[in-house]
C-alpha cells in the first residue's frame, strides 16, 4: 500500500528540540514533529507522514493536493457498493 503524506497548516510552534507544532488538517488538529522541516513557520503548509512534517509546500500546492484527495474520495464513493 502507498503511504500518503497529508498536507496540513501549522497553527503554532513550540520551542525545544526537536520543535513540535500543532498542525490542522481540515478541522482536526494534531501534534507534529518538525525535526525534518526546521525552517517551517506558523501559517505555512507542510506534508505530514506518521507524525513528522516531511516537507513544506505553498498554499497553491496544498490546494492542488486537497483537490486531488477530494477527487480520490469522490471516486472511491462511486466504487462503493450501494
Amino acid at each position: 500500500a502507498m503511504c500518503l503524506g497529508i498536507p496540513g497548516r501549522i497553527l503554532d510552534v513550540a520551542g525545544g528540540e526537536p520543535r513540535m507544532a500543532r498542525v490542522e488538517f481540515g478541522g482536526i488538529v494534531k501534534e507534529v514533529c518538525l525535526a525534518f522541516t526546521p525552517e517551517a513557520q506558523v501559517g505555512e503548509y507542510v506534508i505530514v507522514h506518521v507524525g513528522f512534517a516531511i516537507s513544506r509546500l505553498n498554499e497553491e500546492e496544498a490546494g492542488k493536493v486537497f483537490a486531488y484527495l477530494k477527487e480520490m474520495s469522490d471516486l472511491s464513493e462511486l466504487e462503493a457498493p450501494s
